[in-house]
């Protein structure tokens, strides 16, 4: 569904100190940006937020990033934030292919994917956000056996992700097809609450980082960079046949 553009949402966002919409001189110093060396968790494509509003309650003794590339929903949850002035939250808005270039080696510890777009069209698989050429960026930023917590309403999503995990050096430990509401440590995100009402499945994956050779390391990222560019050209060429349509509606008699 094609969010409707809120012009409002970003200058509303920068009043914030708890903010970033350009978070890339943050890198290496997000514990001073806490003021303390708490953990800090990590939440991929966080939407309105309340996951990691609702683990911030739960967890003082731990930092949480929310990340989402939509400021149009991420306002939502930074209102709320700001609202009940929570000191161990920091929102971001980018895109999740940066994040190499927001945090450094080690910075986060767990992180967190919840309910993400399941691109099932093959061609559009690598946009995953289990996708091992993520899941080779994810490496990058977390600590040795850091934690990545998956939980999706797509079963085709799921069973390919318990693919992609061991493919980029993750070992599952925790997998169901029919996650229980009362699992647990389990916190429930707006969506799942939601498909819990229809009946539907939750799936969940739970993985942890593990050793991988440099060789397979290097292949990865050799992937993700090949992706990257793929990508970009798409775009650009999207860009320039929406410029070429609007061009020729100008200039039609």
């Amino acid at each position: 569904m094609r969010l409707r553009h809120k012009p409002w949402a970003l200058p509303e966002m920068n009043q914030s100190q708890r903010f970033f919409a350009d978070p890339f001189d943050k890198k290496g110093h997000w514990r001073e940006e806490f003021g303390n060396d708490h953990p800090i968790d990590l939440e991929v494509g966080c939407g309105r937020g309340e996951f990691t509003l609702k683990l911030a309650r739960a967890y003082p003794e731990r930092n949480f990033i929310a990340m989402d590339l939509k400021n149009e929903v991420l306002v939502y949850g930074l209102r709320k934030v700001e609202e009940e002035a929570l000191p161990n939250v920091r929102m971001i808005s980018m895109k999740a292919e940066d994040l190499d270039r927001v945090f450094a080696p080690g910075e986060i510890q767990r992180l967190f994917i919840n309910f993400a777009n399941p691109w099932p069209k093959a061609g559009h698989n690598k946009r995953r956000l289990t996708h091992p050429r993520f899941l080779a960026l994810y490496r990058l930023i977390t600590i040795d056996a850091a934690s990545v917590e998956f939980k999706t309403d797509d079963e085709g999503l799921y069973t390919d992700s318990l693919t992609y995990f061991p493919e980029a050096g993750f070992e599952v430990t925790f997998r169901t097809q029919e996650l229980a509401a009362d699992h647990p440590g389990n916190i429930q995100t707006e969506y799942e609450e939601k498909f819990r009402r229809f009946g539907m499945p939750i799936y969940r994956i739970d993985a942890k980082k593990v050793p991988l050779s440099q060789e397979r390391m290097d292949d990865l990222l050799a992937y993700r960079t090949t992706a990257l560019r793929e990508m970009a050209r798409k775009e650009q060429k999207k860009h320039r046949e929406q410029r070429d349509e609007e061009s020729s509606v100008v200039a039609a008699p």
